[in-house]
């Protein structure tokens, strides 16, 4: 349709290769602990002491198809945008 702009995965505009890509693959050691290297790092701006909340997709048979990193304050942000609408439809204080 003429005059419709295509969304993309994180609600903005699409970009040609600019969502759902790999960035690098990492390793798990015998303690669980895989290190995000710097330049992912550097990009989503993380930093030592951030805290990154663990959202996961399920997939058949009860599994996990996807894990998705997400600094706290972003989700916080998500979560007021998308219940923020809702509560003052309600007229919650």
């Amino acid at each position: 349709m003429a005059g419709t702009k295509k969304t993309g995965c994180c609600g903005t505009e699409a970009a040609p290769g600019a969502c759902c890509r790999v960035e690098s693959l990492v390793s798990v050691d015998e303690r669980g602990q895989m290190v995000l290297p710097k330049e992912v790092r550097d990009r989503a701006g993380i930093k030592a002491g951030d805290k990154l909340a663990v959202v996961t997709w399920g997939g058949s048979g009860g599994g996990m198809c996807c894990l998705l990193l997400i600094k706290t304050e972003g989700l916080a942000d998500m979560v007021k945008g998308m219940l923020g609408p809702l509560v003052k439809e309600l007229g919650i204080k």
